[in-house]
């Protein structure tokens, strides 16, 4: 089975000074305003490139630790993925040039060595960092809270 997702996005005028949006053919979010300030200074509302890839890499993140857990008897309460993609000027270009996340995870019946090398799997297996891996540097923090808390 193949899934193709689609979106579109239509800038006006001037890397600077210019604006855009992002379209979701899904429907499933709003049309989002892009910027470059939003990617170099500071967002004022609008949404940038490397803000969307975190986004997706958190989510797709997320789905994989929680399919890895479940495969593993023990499902979470709760996945918290935060993702951080960092934009950096490399030489002359610009670059993402790492991708850190941080999972919180309320998971019972696990240890916190087996929620680590889960949280791992899940970071090499999961289909967006697959898409970056070898560009973009992937950390991995995790924190396994007590499931009474």
């Amino acid at each position: 089975m193949t899934m193709k997702s689609t979106a579109r996005a239509v800038w006006e005028h001037d890397l600077l000074k210019g604006s855009g949006t992002v379209h979701f053919m899904s429907g499933a979010a709003p049309d989002l305003p892009v910027s470059w300030a939003a990617r170099t200074e500071a967002s004022n509302g609008k949404t940038s490139p490397e803000e969307l890839l975190a986004a997706a890499h958190a989510a797709c993140y997320s789905m994989a630790f929680s399919a890895g857990l479940a495969r593993n008897g023990t499902p979470p309460d709760r996945l918290d993925v935060q993702a951080v993609a960092t934009f950096d000027k490399v030489g002359d270009a610009w670059r993402v040039t790492t991708m850190e996340l941080s999972v919180t995870g309320k998971v019972p019946k696990i240890t916190q060595q087996k929620f680590d090398e889960l949280a791992g799997a899940a970071k090499e297996g999961c289909p967006i960092s697959n898409a970056i891996k070898g560009n973009v540097e992937i950390r991995l923090t995790t924190r396994l809270v007590p499931s009474g808390s």
